[in-house]
């Protein structure tokens, strides 16, 4: 699969569109019609992954703050985090969806088999499927490459009876981007514009991914760009395989 790259142009009802759409108070309007669609849909008996994706397909805000919790959609301007707005639409609707499906698809990631891949970017809409395959591929699959190499450099420290250490997330670091973690969290910080006395938070984390995906992008040629991904998309399996072993009581 080609790997999506370059800003991500979406969040209409349909229409490809600049950007500048992020602050347009009209397009802020937008955001309850695609809750009230939601609502609608279920309560006339409409099954609840096409009408949670048709909403999701409605949604105009890039970011949003509700119920004191901070919500940001689109990381980096090009990332579509839509387990994030699906968690957001399934809990203005309580109730009206199964517990154990909705803590399915949250838990991992997974729409039931009744939605097909084709359904699932037609409902989505060809601008925010293109910007969840840059989140899949940038977030998802990066950290997925984080952790298998870091894997393979714990395994030889064994193998070779050297102590675990902290260092070996360092090590990692290394390899895929010339830089420790620690090297590159300040180089993100300046970058970012970022308070160096707070922590990170859970969004800053997939910030910090997904423009470490892109330095990794522009770090390695074609060919060892490819070989990681690959090694990311075997690793991304494995962890699902065990995600849904672990979640086989709720079937």
């Amino acid at each position: 699969m080609t790997q999506p790259n370059g800003q991500a142009e979406f969040w209409t009802s349909g229409e490809v569109q600049d950007v500048g759409w992020a602050q347009d108070a009209e397009l802020a309007k937008a955001v309850p019609e695609a809750v009230l669609h939601l609502r609608t849909a279920l309560a006339a008996g409409a099954p609840w992954p096409r009408a949670l994706l048709e909403a999701m397909g409605m949604w105009t805000l890039p970011e949003e703050s509700y119920e004191g919790r901070r919500y940001r959609y689109l990381v980096r301007g090009e990332a579509f985090d839509w387990l994030l707005l699906a968690e957001r639409l399934c809990s203005t609707v309580d109730g009206a969806i199964p517990a154990e499906e909705k803590e399915r698809l949250l838990f991992t990631g997974r729409m039931p088999d009744s939605i097909e891949d084709d359904e699932f970017r037609d409902l989505l809409g060809v601008s925010k499927y293109r910007a969840y395959l840059n989140f899949h591929y940038g977030v998802v699959l990066e950290e997925a490459l984080q952790l298998a190499v870091e894997e393979e450099i714990r395994k030889r420290h064994l193998a070779r009876c050297y102590a675990d250490s902290d260092e070996l997330v360092e090590e990692a670091f290394r390899l895929l981007y010339h830089k420790s973690r620690s090297e590159l969290v300040e180089q993100f910080r300046v970058e970012a514009h970022m308070d160096r006395r707070r922590g990170m938070s859970l969004l800053d984390l997939k910030e910090f991914t997904y423009w470490l995906h892109k330095l990794r992008i522009d770090l390695w040629d074609p060919a060892r760009v490819a070989s990681d991904t690959r090694k990311a998309i075997k690793r991304l399996g494995a962890l699902e395989e065990m995600t849904l072993a672990s979640s086989v009581d709720w079937k």
